[in-house]
């Protein structure tokens, strides 16, 4: 199992059971606040916000409160005007890079409480810079490997998709930014279940793990990030062997 999004492959087998739904819910609702305050309200004009409320559906998220949440970024409401985007990186046990995105109302708050987890979970917060060059912009899409692999692969590939591979128990497509909705789309009209898709961070070069307790500090990292409530995304360069993450996770 390759490791380029290893995060992302762990969060969607745990599933949404075990995520803290109000918590999920406002983050979902905040990412779609500040993309319809910078882009506008119209998610044809604005791919940024057209993903937001694609994840949020995806989460089951209320169609009153994604449309709830694009009235107050597009109004003259303050709610969108308070929340900046800010990037965190730094390294976790074994070297492992990390890289946390955020969107928050208090810059020095959510600086000091990000730099809190990683110093508890034996990692450190490092400069800006530091890692952001081992990953670059992608959109991944998962389809279970029910699906037969050559019908996958048509529609992605003619929807411009650049790489499908076997990704545990899914088909893994990944795409340009540009390109997500598109060959989800494509993806979808030729019947095809879509277990996930979203933009995503995925590292150049990984780093194996094939230490049980490093695995599980690194998960463990990973969890405390994710459970502040600025936060909305984290990504590392960790590969962790399918025999250690069954193990673990």
């Amino acid at each position: 199992m390759s490791g380029h999004s290893k995060w992302s492959s762990i969060k969607h087998k745990k599933g949404a059971a075990d995520a803290k739904r109000g918590q999920l819910f406002s983050k979902l609702s905040r990412a779609i606040i500040v993309a319809a305050r910078q882009g506008g309200p119209d998610p044809d004009a604005n791919a940024t916000l057209a993903t937001a409320i694609q994840k949020a559906r995806d989460n089951s998220m209320p169609k009153d409160n994604i449309e709830r949440a694009i009235a107050r970024g597009s109004g003259s409401s303050a709610d969108g005007e308070a929340y900046e985007t800010v990037t965190y990186e730094g390294y976790g046990p074994n070297g492992v890079a990390v890289l946390v995105e955020a969107l928050t109302d208090n810059r020095n708050r959510t600086a000091a409480e990000v730099r809190h987890v990683f110093a508890k979970n034996d990692g450190n917060l490092g400069t800006s810079g530091a890692v952001a060059w081992l990953f670059e912009r992608k959109g991944v899409i998962l389809v279970p490997e029910s699906a037969d692999e050559e019908d996958v692969m048509l529609p992605a590939a003619d929807a411009g998709a650049e790489d499908i591979e076997r990704e545990g128990s899914s088909y893994q497509i990944t795409t340009a930014p540009d390109d997500l909705a598109a060959v989800r789309a494509a993806l979808e009209e030729a019947g095809l279940p879509v277990e996930s898709a979203e933009l995503t961070m995925l590292p150049k070069t990984t780093i194996r793990i094939d230490d049980e307790a490093a695995a599980r500090k690194l998960l463990r990292l990973m969890d405390a990030l994710e459970e502040n409530d600025d936060v909305q995304d984290v990504y590392a360069n960790f590969d962790i062997p399918e025999g250690i993450l069954e193990a673990v996770a």
